[in-house]
């Protein structure tokens, strides 16, 4: 799936800025893992753009519409891949594209989030430093601590390993992402 198409899908079904900037994040980090393994950047940078897109308008059915639609048009692996993208929906993470993204996923809208607390944002952030905003429940209350862990352990990746390559790929995005603070 080429990037364009991507956007297309998600510019359809995600409306608010705030969730299109996630998919954007969570897109940068999957091509930059992708580069890691070799395999192809427009199917692992869509997985990471399209994962929640259909979050938005229907919440209650998430991922289903989206993953539906994937189906319609012959995109099986980034299909599947979506509806693994969170471990309580118990699918199989049977393939490298679902484990990366599980792992991409929400440990990325965390990192973000440390960037945003930081007066210079993503330049001097440090896996130190989100590991200890992690420990702190009150930051960033809603993430699910416990599901980062066990996408971790299912892509195989050790915490501060996963944060440095995530910084690593946001950081050149800095300022198209607004985490650069008032560097």
């Amino acid at each position: 799936m080429h990037r364009e198409r991507a956007l297309e899908i998600l510019h359809e079904m995600t409306e608010t800025e705030s969730l299109r900037r996630h998919a954007r994040t969570v897109e940068i980090v999957m091509r930059a893992l992708c580069a890691k393994h070799g395999e192809d950047a427009d199917e692992w940078g869509a997985a990471g753009m399209l994962h929640d897109a259909d979050y938005e308008k229907w919440p209650d059915d998430h991922p289903n519409r989206i993953v539906a639609r994937l189906r319609e048009i012959g995109e099986d692996r980034i299909a599947h891949a979506i509806s693994a993208h969170y471990t309580k929906w118990e699918v199989p993470h049977d393939t490298l594209l679902s484990r990366a993204l599980i792992a991409a996923d929400e440990l990325t809208g965390f990192t973000v989030a440390c960037c945003l607390v930081r007066p210079d944002g993503v330049h001097s952030l440090t896996p130190k430093s989100v590991k200890k905003k992690f420990k702190d429940k009150k930051f960033a209350a809603k993430v699910e601590r416990a599901e980062i862990a066990r996408a971790l352990e299912i892509y195989g990746v050790e915490f501060a390993d996963q944060v440095q390559a995530i910084i690593d790929a946001l950081k050149p995005h800095a300022d198209e992402l607004a985490i650069g603070g008032g560097v």
